[in-house]
C-alpha cells in the first residue's frame, strides 16, 4: 500500500456493491488523523472513497470484523485480518459533482479511503443554495448541516417513519416548517392531513386550521371543516352513507336516482363546464340527500289509502300524535315519517296497504340501509358532510358555495400551510373521508394542470399523518386506491406525498416503494424494519440495522432528496410550537410550567371535580364543553 494517511485499507473482494475490505496498519490505534483532527476508522454507516482514476467510487460501511478474513493475505501490512464490508451507494467524476449510480467497480488490491469532514461538506452541498433547505446536522458532524433537496422532497414523494416515542412528529413539524418559509418560498403549498389535531400550534402564524366543531374564538384560530356529500363519487357516497357497497340491484336503482337529481339541479342552476349530456353520477353537482332518504323510506316503508281515483303517493297514510297531528317526521333534519298500519278488513270500508306493493316492488330491499343513513343523517358527528352549511342545497337546490370555493380553502389560501384536522371524523368512514379529500384534490389539479393555480405551475405537498390507519392493503379501501395513483402519476403533474407512519408493515407497498426519500427514525419492530429494507431503491439495506439504536430526534436520511444517506440530528422547533403528540406525564420533577404536559400525578388533587363535565363531552362528542373553552 502507498504511504497515506487517509487509507484505511484495500479492496479484497467485490460482489456487485459489495466490497470486503482488508484493514491497513495504519488503522492499528482505530484512529486515523488527517488535518489535526482523529477519526474512527471502521464505524457502521461512516464513508469512504475509492479512487478510480479521476473518479471516485463511495460506499457506506457496513459491517466491521476481526475473525478470519475470506481470503487470505500474506501482505505484512494487513493486521489480524482485521476487515470490514462496504455497500456502493455512487459516484463522483472529474468535476466533483456526487450522483447515484455506477459507471464502474472497483478492483482487487484498489485503495480505500476514509472521508474527511470537509469532503463530506463538498458532497452533501451548500446550505446557501436555494433548493436546499436545512433540517439540523450530521451527527457527531455539528459543523455539516443536513439538507435535503426540496425538488425532489416534494415531487418525488417522501415518508417518515419511526416507532412511537422516536420524535417523528417533531421531524415533521421541523421538515414542515422549513420548507413553508414565507421569504425564500412565497408561492408553497401543503396540506396537512392531522388524524389527532397535533399540529395546529406548529404553524398557527402560517396556517389555516379547519376542524369539525370549530372554536373561531379559540387561542389558535379554527375553520369549519365541511366535505359536502354531493362532491363524493357514488363509490365514496355508497360507503359514507351506508358503511358498505350496496348490491348491484340496490346499487344500479340508487344510480339513477341520483343521476336524475343531478340532472334536475344541473337544469336549475347550470354549472360552467357541465351539461347534462356530459353529466355521470359521479359529477360534483348538488342534490338533496335528505329528500332522496325521504323519498325512499315512504316508498320502502309507507303505507296509504285506498282510494280511487288517488294515486299512493298523493293519499299517504300517516299516523298522527295525541294532538291529531301527522307524524309526517321532517326531511330536513332526517326524522323518518311514521305510517300506520296495513287494513283490509273485509268490513271496514277504509283500505290502508303497502305503497312498495302499488309502486310495483321489483325485489328491491333497500329497507336496512335507510334505516342507517336516517340515523347518519340525525347524528351530529355527521353534520360535516351531510349538512356542509354553505353547501348545503336548499328547498330551491340552490346553495352557497361551490366546489371551487372547497378548493380554495384547501389549496388556495394565502397561508402557505392548510391543516384539515380530521380528529372528529368518525372512524367507520375516515379511510374513506381521507380517499375523498386527496381525489378532490387529485382532481382539480390533474385537469388544471396546465393553468397558473395547477400543480405543474405551483406543486403541492400532501402530508399524510398517521398512514397505517387508512393505507392498507384493503382492495376496497378508497385512500390507498387514490394515493397509490397520487403515488405513481402525481410527479408529472406537481403533486407530491409525504407518508407519515410509526408502523410502515402495515403501509400498501406498492405506495412506499416509490416514495423517493425515507426519514428513518428509531424503529424496534423486525418487521417494520424489514419492510424499508424491500422498498429501498438503493442497496443500503446495512443502515437498516442502525434504526434500533437511534436517539429520540435522529433519523436516517435515504433517498433522492439528499446526495449521501446521512445520519441527522434533527432540529426541532421552539417548545410552544412542538406538535400537541406528547404522552401524558404521569409525574413530573420539574414545574408545570416548564413541561407541555397537562398535569400528572405529583400535582394536587383537585377540588370537588365536575364529572357531568366528562359525561357532556361525551354525549357531544367534542372535547369541548359549553360552559368553558380550553385555551
Amino acid at each position: 500500500m502507498k504511504n497515506n494517511d487517509s487509507i484505511v485499507g484495500e479492496v479484497q473482494d467485490v460482489d456487485g456493491t459489495n466490497v470486503s475490505v482488508l484493514i491497513s496498519k495504519n488503522s492499528l490505534t482505530g484512529f486515523i488523523y488527517i488535518d489535526g483532527q482523529g477519526y474512527r476508522v471502521g464505524q457502521i454507516g461512516s464513508f469512504v472513497r475509492i479512487p478510480q482514476g479521476y473518479n471516485n467510487l463511495y460506499g457506506i460501511v457496513s459491517h466491521v470484523g476481526a475473525s478470519a478474513s475470506p481470503k487470505s493475505t500474506e501482505k505484512s501490512d494487513i493486521i489480524d485480518n482485521r476487515w470490514m464490508k462496504i455497500q456502493l451507494i455512487g459516484e463522483s467524476a472529474r468535476n466533483g459533482l456526487f450522483s447515484r449510480g455506477l459507471s464502474q467497480y472497483p478492483t482487487i488490491g484498489d485503495n480505500v479511503y476514509i472521508i474527511s469532514e470537509k469532503e463530506l461538506k463538498n458532497i452533501y452541498g451548500q446550505p446557501d443554495e436555494p433548493y436546499f433547505v436545512k433540517l439540523g446536522h450530521i451527527t457527531n458532524a455539528e459543523s455539516i448541516p443536513a439538507l435535503i433537496d426540496i425538488n425532489k422532497l416534494i415531487t418525488r414523494h417522501s415518508a417518515v417513519l419511526g416507532t412511537t416515542g422516536s420524535g417523528k412528529s417533531t421531524t415533521v413539524a421541523s421538515i414542515i416548517d422549513a420548507i413553508s418559509d414565507k421569504k425564500r418560498y412565497p408561492s408553497s403549498r401543503i396540506l396537512m392531513l392531522d388524524l389527532h389535531g397535533e399540529y395546529g400550534r406548529s404553524f398557527k402564524d402560517k396556517s389555516n386550521l379547519f376542524k369539525i366543531n370549530s372554536d373561531p374564538t379559540a387561542r389558535i384560530p379554527e375553520l369549519e371543516l365541511y366535505i359536502p356529500y354531493w362532491a363524493l363519487n357514488f363509490e365514496e357516497l355508497m360507503y359514507v352513507c351506508f358503511g358498505e357497497s350496496l348490491p348491484d340491484k340496490e346499487k344500479n336503482m340508487l344510480m339513477e336516482r341520483i343521476h336524475k337529481l343531478k340532472v334536475i339541479n344541473l337544469k336549475s342552476h347550470p354549472k360552467t363546464g357541465c351539461n347534462v349530456d356530459s353529466l355521470s353520477v359521479d359529477s360534483p353537482v348538488p342534490f338533496d340527500i335528505h329528500k332522496l332518504w325521504y323519498d325512499l323510506y315512504i316508498e320502502t316503508y309507507g303505507t296509504y289509502y285506498k282510494r280511487d281515483g288517488e294515486k299512493p303517493l298523493e293519499s299517504l297514510a300517516f299516523d298522527v300524535d295525541d294532538n291529531g297531528e301527522q307524524l309526517v317526521g321532517n326531511y330536513r333534519n332526517g326524522i323518518a315519517p311514521i305510517f300506520k298500519n296495513v287494513k283490509n278488513e273485509k268490513d271496514d270500508p277504509e283500505k290502508i296497504n303497502h305503497v312498495s306493493s302499488a309502486l310495483g316492488g321489483s325485489g328491491i330491499n333497500i329497507g336496512r340501509y335507510l334505516v342507517t343513513l336516517g340515523a347518519r343523517l340525525r347524528l351530529p358527528r355527521y353534520n360535516f358532510v351531510f349538512d356542509p352549511t354553505p353547501f348545503r342545497p336548499d328547498e330551491h337546490g340552490a346553495i352557497s358555495a361551490d366546489v371551487d370555493k372547497l378548493i380554495e380553502d384547501w389549496i388556495g389560501c394565502k397561508q402557505p400551510i392548510t391543516i384539515l384536522d380530521l380528529s372528529g371524523v368518525p372512524s367507520d368512514i375516515i379511510k374513506t373521508v381521507v380517499g375523498a379529500v386527496l381525489r378532490i384534490i387529485y382532481e382539480a389539479l390533474f385537469w388544471s394542470r396546465n393553468l397558473s393555480q395547477g400543480g405543474r405551475h405551483r406543486p403541492i405537498l400532501l402530508v399524510m399523518e398517521e398512514a397505517h390507519i387508512y393505507l392498507n392493503n384493503d382492495k376496497e379501501n378508497m385512500a390507498s386506491m387514490v394515493v397509490e395513483r397520487i403515488a405513481k402519476e402525481g410527479r408529472k403533474y406537481g403533486i407530491g406525498a409525504m407518508i407519515v407512519s410509526q408502523r410502515p408493515s402495515e403501509i400498501n407497498s406498492t405506495i412506499l416503494s416509490q416514495c423517493g426519500t425515507f426519514f428513518a427514525l428509531r424503529l424496534t419492530n423486525t418487521q417494520d424494519r424489514g419492510h424499508i429494507s424491500s422498498v429501498l431503491s438503493d442497496n443500503l439495506n446495512g443502515l437498516t440495522n442502525m434504526l434500533p439504536i437511534l436517539k429520540t430526534g435522529e433519523a436516517i436520511i435515504i433517498g433522492e432528496a439528499v446526495k449521501l444517506p446521512m445520519r441527522t440530528s434533527i432540529s426541532p422547533l421552539p417548545k410552544p410550537f412542538r406538535p400537541d403528540s406528547q404522552d401524558p406525564v404521569v409525574y413530573d420533577q420539574f414545574a408545570l410550567d416548564d413541561t407541555q404536559a397537562p398535569g400528572g400525578w405529583g400535582i394536587a388533587n383537585e377540588d370537588n371535580p365536575n364529572y357531568s363535565e366528562v359525561i357532556e363531552t361525551w354525549r357531544n362528542q367534542n372535547p369541548r364543553i359549553s360552559r368553558v373553552i380550553i385555551k
